[in-house]
């Protein structure tokens, strides 16, 4: 038996496509609220799932708080901007028939700007697909998993929606950009120009050109330099911190 499991704020009418796209393969859904202003957390009542508000602590945190409430003995990560493929529907529905392991890495597909990307920022694996009791999440901005089996790859994609349009995308990259700079300042790393003016070079020139990003076009190029300014802002608030704090 298979639980979804979604965090969730504000998100009324994604909320709809993620559940929808796991119909007929999980028995439980778990969405776990951080205080939806909107109408997320009735859609997903009216889809079937339970909904537990949690104020929230951070993503690995919420995620580790909606396993805790899941029932079933495999778990399904998804986020509240993805869909599954069918392809991968059919691919964890066979697996779990009888699995070689008991955590699975899946791949994410992202659309951006019109259409799905095929190099540079994909593939992307994460760790999803769970037996209840081998994965936990760690980290403050971003999710580590923390594993204790070994694990395996299925076929198919997570379809991942992540910006609506490129204003939403530079106003997420400055607020991730500024939580990761709080995150390197506390665990003692310290600001080096080098970091400022080679890490974003790097960045672009190992998405566009070693993972073949120029294939996906200008779209492709777009990515990538986007990629770049993210690390060069990230760096740029280090400094700034260490000034100011």
């Amino acid at each position: 038996m298979l639980s979804l499991l979604v965090c969730v704020k504000d998100q009324e009418e994604a909320i709809k496509r993620v559940i929808s796209s796991a119909k007929g393969l999980v028995s439980e859904i778990v969405v776990v609220d951080s205080g939806s202003k909107d109408a997320t957390v009735e859609n997903a009542r009216a889809l079937g799932a339970k909904v537990v508000f949690n104020p929230w602590q951070g993503y690995p945190r919420q995620l580790n708080f909606g396993i805790s409430l899941c029932k079933n003995d495999w778990i399904l990560i998804l986020d509240s901007d993805e869909e599954l493929s069918k392809e991968l529907k059919e691919s964890i529905a066979k697996e779990l028939k009888n699995p070689r392991y008991s955590a699975y890495y899946l791949c994410r597909r992202p659309y951006y700007l019109g259409g799905f990307l095929n190099h540079g920022w994909y593939p992307e694996w994460r760790l999803r697909l769970f037996k209840k009791g081998v994965v936990t999440f760690e980290g403050n901005v971003h999710e580590r998993p923390i594993i204790s089996t070994k694990t395996g790859k299925l076929k198919g994609d997570i379809y991942h929606f992540s910006f609506k349009d490129l204003k939403e995308q530079y106003e997420k990259n400055i607020k991730y950009a500024h939580l990761m700079a709080i995150e390197m300042k506390t665990s003692g790393k310290k600001f080096r120009l080098w970091n400022l003016i080679l890490n974003p070079l790097w960045h672009f020139v190992k998405v566009y050109f070693l993972k073949l990003g120029f294939l996906d076009g200008t779209r492709g190029f777009l990515a990538a330099s986007s990629g770049s300014i993210y690390t060069f802002l990230k760096y740029k608030f280090l400094y700034e911190l260490e000034r100011t704090l």
